[in-house]
């Protein structure tokens, strides 16, 4: 996907790795590491507050 900028992958441990994106108009996208092309989007604030659950222990089993 040549119009989304891909962050390094947040992998958990012993969990898959996730990826998130962005593009111009500010859509963020996240998706499993290596397979990008099937990746979900919502707006960039949502998928921030997301991640920023799962790392703060909020969700945790979604690793």
């Amino acid at each position: 996907m040549d119009d989304i900028t891909w962050e390094d992958p947040f992998c958990g441990e012993g969990a898959s790795c996730f990826r998130l994106g962005t593009d111009q108009e500010g859509n963020g996208y996240i998706a499993i590491a290596g397979a990008e092309d099937d990746h979900l989007t919502d707006s960039r604030d949502a998928l921030r507050r997301m991640i920023l659950d799962i790392k703060a222990g909020k969700a945790d089993h979604l690793l």
